[in-house]
């Protein structure tokens, strides 16, 4: 395991502690990987909360009320990455009534896309479907008003079609009250199965999975991130997204910052649906995104929605284990992004670990992972972390 040299200040526990957390990592050094500061923005009568350098768009849609509970930036429009699979999936199905059934072979290609992101289906659906002509009719048949297919230098780039908070909204609002029941119990089926690790190897568990407790589902999207997603260690590039940068900023829609979206619905009966788009600069890791979008999602109002439990803290090092148990013989689970915040649930002692110069043998639960990690790569003072209890 690759690890880099870190002072163990602690880095957060939730919410409204936030500006404490920001001076405790200034005093202790928590390295590169530590979030910016949160600012405030305005948000529908409510607070946002938007880190420093992030570009936002959110929409959070009470379904039982009929109202909005957060607005902010709500029709600017972004750079889909993987949430215009909701697109792709539905225009597949359009015209595939009364039952809406798909052959075995395209079953298994149209869950992946959904499930886990797989890039190859949505490029065999672009393809094999008319490519931007699938953003046009969905535009047409669900009213879209800010949403637009790839600029005419990136035919084949699904992940470039612009996309606003509130036309998410919009298309899952026809998921649930106006798709016919096959198709809406097939894709939000498929949302409610999301994968922890994306086909690429980049983790899924960021925004609405980490901030909530069943149920959700989810369409996550992100693009920009290069090799850097945890799960595996290792990524393939993004095939809907197009790497030279300098004609990218040429572009409709920013294609140069890095993109992080969760979007989805949450809380029983899918009382809410949000949207939440993110645009972070370049030198942004994947990890530090996702913790960024993470403090965002729990800052906001959503009706139904149970709170993830546990203290957040921050963790350092490169490809960190998550393990069935607390041993470093037991399964590998996953690996974390770099610098990710993580919600500790409970601790325990478990087998003695050296990092020289630390040296520990208390291990994390990590409820969002369903394993712990050594308390080595946790930000705190002590070996035993503060406030948290015992598994």
């Amino acid at each position: 395991m690759r690890v880099r040299r870190s002072f163990l200040g602690v880095v957060g526990v939730v919410g409204v502690v936030g500006v404490l957390v920001w001076l405790v990592a200034t005093l202790f050094g928590t390295g590169s990987a530590q979030a910016a500061q949160p600012v405030r923005a305005p948000s529908g009568g409510a607070a946002v909360d938007v880190p420093a350098g992030v570009t936002a768009g959110v929409a959070v849609f009470d379904r039982q009320t009929g109202t909005f509970t957060e607005q902010l930036n709500t029709r600017t429009q972004f750079r889909s990455a993987s949430v215009v699979k909701l697109l792709i999936a539905l225009d597949h199905l359009w015209n595939r009534g009364p039952d809406y059934t798909l052959p075995a072979a395209d079953r298994a290609r149209f869950d992946s896309m959904l499930r886990s992101s797989d890039d190859a289906s949505a490029s065999s659906y672009w393809s094999q479907n008319g490519g931007g002509a699938i953003v046009d009719r969905m535009v047409s048949r669900l009213g879209l008003t800010d949403t637009s297919g790839p600029s005419a230098g990136y035919p084949g780039s699904w992940g470039y079609t612009a996309l606003s908070a509130a036309d998410t909204v919009r298309i899952y609002r026809y998921l649930l009250d106006g798709a016919p029941a096959p198709v809406r119990t097939l894709v939000m089926g498929d949302l409610r199965q999301s994968t922890r690790c994306g086909t690429d190897g980049f983790d899924q568990r960021f925004g609405i999975p980490a901030s909530f407790e069943r149920p959700w589902a989810v369409k996550q999207g992100w693009s920009g991130f290069g090799d850097s997603g945890g799960c595996t260690g290792t990524t393939s590039a993004a095939s809907g997204e197009v790497r030279d940068v300098a004609d990218a900023r040429a572009a409709d829609v920013d294609l140069t910052q890095r993109a992080l979206h969760t979007t989805g619905t949450v809380g029983a009966g899918d009382r809410s649906i949000v949207a939440v788009f993110t645009l972070q600069p370049t030198s942004t890791s994947f990890g530090a995104a996702y913790t960024n979008l993470n403090r965002l999602v729990r800052s906001l109002n959503v009706p139904g929605g149970a709170r993830a439990a546990g203290a957040w803290f921050g963790t350092w090092g490169t490809d960190v284990r998550v393990r069935a148990d607390t041993t470093t013989s037991s399964t590998v689970l996953t690996r974390l992004p770099a610098g990710v915040e993580v919600s500790v649930s409970c601790q325990k002692q478990g087998q003695r670990v050296e990092v020289p110069p630390y040296v520990n043998e208390w291990w994390a639960y990590l409820p969002l992972y369903g394993g712990y990690i050594t308390n080595i790569y946790v930000r705190s003072p002590d070996n035993e972390l503060p406030g948290v209890p015992l598994c």
